[in-house]
């Protein structure tokens, strides 16, 4: 173990400071597909039951109108959390009517590419701007990708974590410069070792095998509808999924939060001749919101970001840049399908641990070629994981993965035993000693449950995948939400409704002009 975390662990160990380790903050979002009984797209509206999608900050829609987004709000106790998202599941499941949530990240058998509907969000500019920001990721990336489904984890430290440290450590700098400093250190950390969350966590070996739509692939047959690796851990995070030219060239490599912010608004203000070539409108309508590398800066596809809540109207960069960084959003977690809400406590216990090691760590600056080899290990991983003898490069040198992370568990094993002194209790540690076992023991893996699930009743991804959305479905119905919940949910979602309708009918200003300020916002800083 390092000295430094050696330091930092020994200064929250004190009595005084165990009790700041309580106040970080959780938040999940989780994208899942509406489907039919046969397991097919729902190509239904958003249920207007759920509310506004605009409007709704519990629920609203990610890419597709028939892509839902359950939203928790930002707790302390992750227990919490997960019991606001069981909720959240319980209202939508009294609102489906015959619809099934589907229960992995890889989607369902799709339609043609111009029967998947985009999310729409009515005629208020911002609803407009979100609308045609999706026509423009289906121009850029094709409708079919964008219908993929995950888990997005929001972490915070405690606020009063930061001074402690800088304090400590003599930082030269206010403790806004010394929080951001911290959070973009997590980042780089987190790009060495995410590829242990992949190998621990990915649950998408197999899919749908029409959702290549007849392209040049290297997967192999399982069945007639299946394609799948025999040792891959998330084909939703390998190649098969977003292939950006445009994005290639765009590698913010956080060493600082200035040259991150950088890099993402000059993507934002840069063209990309192919988009220019197609122009932001076809017959008078628009079609995409600019002809830059990136439309906005949520485009940029990363699976970490560094995050800060925005004021109305704000840009997330300018809110960055502004105020600094606030907490960062895990963004490369399948959806379990073996777990109702597709993630547990256990796994939220452990993430805990993990990002606490990745923030109190050392975490010297990325050099020479180490940003590439970070990207490598983790495609390596999604690919083939399970593979017996897999080698991953580490300071020049191959690793053999189950070495590395072994030792990657043994190294997080004190931060999970300070939470738990924090916290009382040992889920911290149990929730580790579960991953050494997977570790030790492949087939524990999500994604070896998968294609052991799918062997076991000889059955195609989608049978498997439609038999798991059946039983959450039935787990949601079979105790609905007490009467009060259910009162507040549905209290919620008229006004959110409400809110859209006033919204409309309020609004003044042509969308045209608004686009064009939305547009001059970035510019104004990129100057």
């Amino acid at each position: 173990m390092s000295e430094l975390l050696n330091r930092r662990l020994a200064l929250l160990s004190e009595h005084a400071n165990l009790s700041v380790l309580q106040q970080c903050l959780h938040g999940i979002e989780r994208e899942c597909l509406r489907v039919t009984e046969a397991g097919r797209l729902a190509q239904t509206p958003h249920p207007e039951a759920l509310g506004a999608a605009l409007t709704n900050e519990l629920i609203t829609t990610d890419y597709s109108e028939s892509l839902l987004e359950f939203i928790t709000p930002a707790l302390p106790d992750p227990a919490d959390t997960l019991a606001s998202l069981d909720k959240i599941h319980r209202f939508a499941y009294s609102k489906l009517g015959d619809e099934y949530l589907w229960s992995p990240s890889m989607p369902c058998p799709l339609p043609a590419e111009e029967d998947i509907p985009i999310a729409y969000y009515g005629t208020s500019n911002i609803g407009q701007l979100k609308y045609v920001y999706r026509k423009g990721l289906a121009l850029r990336y094709g409708k079919t990708m964008q219908c993929i489904a995950g888990i997005h984890y929001n972490f915070s430290l405690a606020e009063k974590i930061w001074p402690l440290l800088k304090q400590a450590e003599g930082f030269v700098g206010t403790d806004r410069d010394y929080q951001s400093a911290a959070y973009i250190a997590v980042i780089r950390n987190f790009r060495r070792y995410s590829w242990l969350l992949m190998y621990l966590f990915g649950a998408s070996p197999a899919l749908d095998a029409g959702f290549l739509r007849g392209r040049a692939h290297q997967l192999e047959q399982w069945d007639a509808d299946t394609l799948y690796l025999p040792h891959a851990t998330s084909l939703r995070m390998s190649d098969l999924g977003y292939q950006s030219n445009a994005q290639a060239g765009l590698t913010p490599c956080y060493n600082d939060l200035e040259s991150y912010t950088d890099s993402l608004r000059k993507a934002v203000a840069t063209p990309y001749a192919p988009y220019v070539e197609i122009g932001t409108h076809q017959d008078g309508e628009w079609v995409q919101l600019n002809t830059n590398i990136l439309q906005i800066e949520n485009e940029y596809y990363s699976n970490i970001r560094p995050k800060r809540v925005t004021y109305t109207g704000e840009r997330p960069i300018q809110a960055l840049m502004a105020r600094g960084i606030q907490y960062v959003e895990v963004r490369c977690l399948d959806i379990n399908p073996f777990l109702p809400m597709g993630i547990d406590l256990p796994q939220s216990r452990f993430l805990d641990a993990f990002l606490l090691y990745c923030a109190l760590n050392e975490s010297p600056l990325f050099q020479n070629n180490e940003c590439g080899n970070c990207t490598s290990n983790f495609l390596s991983v999604v690919k083939e994981g399970r593979r017996p003898g897999l080698q991953l490069q580490r300071n020049g040198q191959a690793v053999d993965l189950k070495e590395w992370a072994a030792e990657l568990l043994e190294n997080i094993a004190p931060l999970a035993a300070l939470l738990d002194q924090s916290h009382g209790g040992n889920a911290h540690s149990k929730a580790l000693d579960a991953q050494m076992a997977k570790v030790r023991d492949p087939s524990l893996t999500p994604s070896a449950q998968v294609l052991a699930a799918m062997a076991e009743h000889q059955e195609s991804f989608t049978q498997f995948s439609m038999r798991q959305s059946q039983a959450h479905a039935e787990f949601f119905r079979r105790e609905p939400l007490s009467t009060e919940d259910q009162a507040r949910f549905e209290e919620l979602a008229r006004s959110s409704l409400a809110q859209q309708t006033e919204l409309e009918q309020t609004e003044v200003g042509d969308f045209d002009v608004f686009v064009g300020s939305y547009q001059a916002s970035i510019l104004a800083i990129s100057n």
